[in-house]
């Protein structure tokens, strides 16, 4: 087998002949071994449940590796801690131990290690607290309360549904009125109010050198977007960026995907469109759908073959499914 490896240069990768340790066209079948050995540009792969998306994952970390690719210019970005561990340690049996440098792990976990060191760009402290779900709820409470806005009398959110609002308005990048008007009509009358109880959160937050995860992900794509020099020192390390289970992403982390991904473009995400499991996060299968008119080079790799179920199981399943699409 012809083998490839990526010689530095100042912008582009250079492709020299290699010899790999990992015999990667005999371990995996056609449509792995594509996506694996897809290197520069950005790729869309479909993989349906069982089709060995893992193992895809796996060996294009073993195969970037192996080309010659600084472990600590890949991201690998999962939805567990435990995911991003568990992929590296199987890349790192697979091939060495340089694969444990990749960086992996949660798109909230990146976020908080890039802030710490930028905190003051953002007007925060570098040892900032982050807020659980719990905590920023009671913080909400605390506002509302203050607001004189927790009476009994009138009909207004409790601090869980306008923690929820605040949380899908910023992470669905819609505006509060748009989703009050969409998703909570009921409370549209009291749209002023809820909007000067978020308003408080977010400038409590800020006094009180607080972020909620939320705005772990919010600050980041601030960095990105307003600060110029840092959005390229971080891009310039990202050289090779993947993310799984896209089709769970929300459109906040679509945008920090996007700009991370925006000097090299060698972006590949991984997915099932028939997956989409966190709609009520605002998380949306449109970051899946719009991936080819996003980045119009790009390349779509089907992962079909099943490892997991039997045919008449699949046929069933596809049944199923194409009866609720239509």
């Amino acid at each position: 087998m012809k083998t490839f490896t990526l010689k530095k240069s100042t912008d582009l990768h250079v492709i020299t002949p290699h010899k790999f340790r990992i015999d990667y066209k005999n371990e995996l079948n056609t449509s792995q071994y594509e996506a694996v050995t897809s290197v520069n540009g950005p790729h869309l792969i479909i993989a349906g449940a069982g089709t060995g998306k893992t193992r895809t994952i796996v060996y294009r970390v073993a195969y970037l590796v192996e080309l010659g690719v600084n472990p600590a210019h890949i991201l690998l970005l999962t939805f567990t801690r435990k995911a991003a561990q568990e992929m590296l340690r199987r890349a790192a049996i697979l091939l060495d131990e340089r694969c444990e440098n990749v960086k992996g792990g949660t798109f909230h976990a990146y976020a908080n290690s890039i802030l710490r060191k930028y905190a003051a760009q953002i007007k925060y402290e570098a040892n900032f607290t982050i807020l659980d779900q719990r905590d920023a709820e009671d913080v909400i409470n605390l506002i509302r309360t203050r607001l004189k806005l927790d009476s009994k009398q009138r009909r207004f959110p409790k601090k869980e549904t306008l923690y929820d609002l605040y949380s899908r308005s910023v992470n669905m990048m819609r505006p509060l009125g748009e989703l009050l008007a969409t998703d909570y009509p009921h409370y549209i009358e009291v749209e002023e109010d809820i909007s000067k109880v978020c308003s408080g959160y977010v400038l409590y937050k800020q006094s009180h050198n607080l972020m909620d995860y939320d705005d772990l992900l919010i600050n980041l794509l601030k960095l990105l977007t307003e600060h110029e020099a840092i959005k390229q020192q971080l891009a310039e390390r990202c050289k090779y960026v993947m993310v799984d289970e896209y089709q769970d992403t929300n459109k906040l982390q679509a945008e920090v995907v996007r700009h991370l991904s925006a000097k090299y473009k060698n972006l590949m995400v991984v997915g099932d469109d028939s997956q989409a499991i966190y709609a009520f996060r605002g998380a949306t299968i449109r970051n899946i759908l719009d991936f080819p008119e996003t980045y119009h080079d790009c390349k779509v790799i089907k992962l079909e073959e099943n490892y997991r179920s039997t045919q008449p199981i699949l046929n069933v399943a596809n049944a199923i499914l194409k009866g609720g699409m239509e």
